[in-house]
């Protein structure tokens, strides 16, 4: 059986590492026809935008996408592409999982958290106003003098639903993996209708997994504490947007940074797989930077499509070549490029 993919090469070192994470998955022996389709920085200037509706089309038709990094500008330019296909393709879960690799320098040891981010609601939904704009003047008019004027304004929406399906999410998760704890975090304590509403509809679903998997609630700025100084206290963990955004990099950094992060989003019937960290422009071309995040998110496609032998395979296959040290590359201490630290991957899965 061969499965239809879409395979969007991003922009940066995104193609470089899109080619070498596409023969990586082949080398598996699972057979893939990818479908090329484009986005980011370097299509905008031949189409006039970043996201083609050409590509949504394509991961709408196939439901599962290998995307490389995308540069997002910060503070001008257009909004982000990744927020953007999220939205788009209503790719409610971000699911970002953060595991230690013996040879992958970290100050700490057996790391094996999972990240459940919710990905299309919070401050991330794109709800803006710019400073004296007629929607910010009314808003600071509502707010009874709350908010200084001339404010530029973000609006802030979590939802019920939105919540539960996020929740429900972890926990499937947890059950599927085994997993026996999930911790949902928001700062509720502050935002109470919004954050507190989270927390309303994480305990409605935690009571449909009573007596199988436990639950318990923290505080965000109390949960990166928490972390930091005793991470092994924790699992799944299941956060509204932004903070699981910021989070999902905490966690990254305990595990030795995000070249070795994977990442996933899914919708109803739709999955994209992605690296977590971004598209590092000044390194483009240059075949230098480490693959392992993508390659990890391939790992996690390869999961979902029901491929588990070949996924177990491939990550085997990775963390030995990180533990060897030999043909990695610099930020893992080695000397390789992105092409060889790959084919030294595809040749313990022919090993």
């Amino acid at each position: 059986m061969a499965y239809n993919v879409t395979l969007i090469p991003g922009d940066g070192t995104g193609p470089d590492l899109a080619e070498v994470t596409a023969r990586v998955i082949d080398a598996t022996g699972v057979k893939i026809n990818w479908e090329i389709a484009h986005a980011g920085v370097d299509i905008m200037e031949k189409e006039g935008t970043p996201l083609p509706e050409s590509t949504l089309n394509s991961i709408r038709k196939n439901k599962v996408a290998l995307k490389g990094p995308i540069t997002t500008p910060i503070g001008t330019g257009f909004r982000s592409v990744n927020v953007a296909i999220r939205k788009e393709l209503d790719l409610y879960t971000c699911l970002r999982p953060c595991k230690t690799y013996k040879g992958v320098r970290s100050k700490y040891e057996n790391i094996d958290l999972v990240v459940v981010r919710e990905n299309t609601e919070d401050l991330y939904a794109g709800v803006e106003f710019a400073p004296d704009s007629d929607e910010a003047k009314k808003i600071i008019e509502l707010s009874k003098n709350k908010i200084v004027p001339h404010s530029a304004i973000s609006i802030k929406p979590i939802s019920r639903e939105g919540s539960r399906r996020l929740v429900k999410f972890a926990f499937d998760y947890a059950a599927k993996h085994n997993r026996k704890k999930v911790t949902a975090v928001t700062k509720a304590n502050i935002m109470k209708f919004t954050d507190g509403l989270f927390f309303e509809a994480a305990r409605e679903v935690a009571k449909e997994y009573e007596g199988k998997i436990e639950y318990e609630e923290r505080l965000i700025d109390n949960m990166c504490m928490q972390l930091v100084q005793k991470p092994n206290l924790y699992d799944v963990i299941a956060l509204p947007n932004l903070y699981g955004d910021i989070l999902s990099d905490l966690c990254a950094g305990l595990i030795g940074g995000l070249g070795i992060a994977p990442g996933a989003n899914f919708g109803k019937d739709i999955a994209v797989f992605e690296a977590v960290h971004g598209s590092a422009p000044k390194y483009k071309g240059m075949n230098k930077v480490n693959p392992t995040a993508l390659i990890l998110s391939g790992v996690l496609m390869l999961e979902h499509l029901g491929e588990i032998e070949a996924s177990k395979k491939l990550e085997k296959a990775v963390a030995a070549v990180i533990a060897e040290g030999k043909e990695v590359t610099y930020d893992l201490g080695g000397t390789a490029g992105t092409k060889e630290m790959g084919q030294a991957i595809i040749a313990k899965l022919k090993s």
